[in-house]
């Protein structure tokens, strides 16, 4: 986005005019730089639960937590680390079966969720195959991040101010200016949150790590930048 304008006793002029206006000597530039970086993700969240089923409460809820603990236990194993474990949620609910209209109890169903750190993107596959050979029977989310997203959207917003230094020369050199733009006002435009790719796993069980392709994440930036010439 490109904007011209010229300033004269406080009035907005017409660019086209300013040749018709000698003593104009303020003008502006406003231009959208924007600036767009693929990265591969560094960082996967997973989300591992277990489900349990019994008639009995306390039936269900201890072979959730037998499960649960082996769920666990094998994570360790892979070397990853207790602070990266953390309980996602923790719901009971009563079961029933709408037999002729009529509402029967068919016991409880306990499900345990654990979200899970994994720091590096390729062991992901086998994080899945050992909660599943373990005791975990459902896979709800797959996400994957940036542990350095911050540092990466700096680098967007540099690129971005090139992209808008890089418009105003041509502009200017078109415009056969005697001197640069000076850059007087930048404004950084928000879009409710930069993009984060999203995945959801539905794993089973099998002799073959379950694969999984991380794909790349988009990081875009975008400036306004308003030029005096």
């Amino acid at each position: 986005m490109v904007v011209l304008e010229s300033r004269e006793g406080g009035k907005v002029l017409d660019y086209s005019t300013v040749n018709q206006h000698p003593f104009v000597n303020v003008r502006f530039i406003s231009v959208e730089g924007n600036s767009k970086i693929e990265v591969k993700p560094d960082l996967a969240e997973l989300q591992i639960e277990v489900v349990t089923q019994s008639e009995n409460l306390e039936d269900a809820q201890s072979e959730n937590a037998l499960k649960m603990n082996d769920v666990i236990q094998s994570l360790l194993a892979l070397n990853i680390e207790q602070r990266d474990i953390r309980t996602a949620f923790f719901n009971v609910f009563p079961r029933y079966d709408y037999i002729e209209g009529k509402q029967v109890f068919r016991g409880y169903e306990v499900t345990n969720a654990l979200s899970v750190e994994i720091h590096d993107v390729n062991d992901v596959g086998l994080v899945i195959d050992t909660a599943l050979k373990n005791g975990a029977n459902r896979i709800s989310q797959l996400t994957f991040k940036l542990e350095n997203e911050s540092g990466y959207y700096q680098q967007a917003l540099q690129m971005a101010l090139q992209d808008a230094h890089e418009k105003a020369i041509a502009i200017s050199s078109k415009l056969k200016l005697s001197y640069m733009p000076l850059p007087i006002e930048i404004v950084e435009q928000t879009s409710g949150g930069r993009p984060i790719l999203f995945k959801t796993a539905a794993a089973a069980q099998s002799s073959m790590e379950t694969p999984i392709e991380t794909g790349t994440i988009t990081i875009e930036a975008t400036l306004k930048v308003k030029y005096q010439f």
